[in-house]
């Protein structure tokens, strides 16, 4: 039986928290920033966390189940 491999993509996006949550970064910050407020700019900076609906799906791409 050959090793189950973490999906590369997965891998790369996110994080695992002390807590067990999901870290993620949010989307829409890397270009066509002059129309997008200065405000809109900031909170897209930060992190944030995935949703628990969808935290199982990405658990099983990171082969944590």
């Amino acid at each position: 039986m050959p090793k189950m491999k973490t999906k590369s993509s997965a891998k790369k996006r996110f994080k695992l928290t002390g807590t067990g949550k999901i870290k993620r970064k949010h989307a829409f910050k890397s270009h066509i920033l002059t129309k997008k407020s200065k405000k809109r700019k900031l909170r897209l900076t930060k992190s944030g966390l995935v949703h628990e609906s969808d935290a199982s799906n990405i658990k099983e791409q990171l082969r944590l189940n």
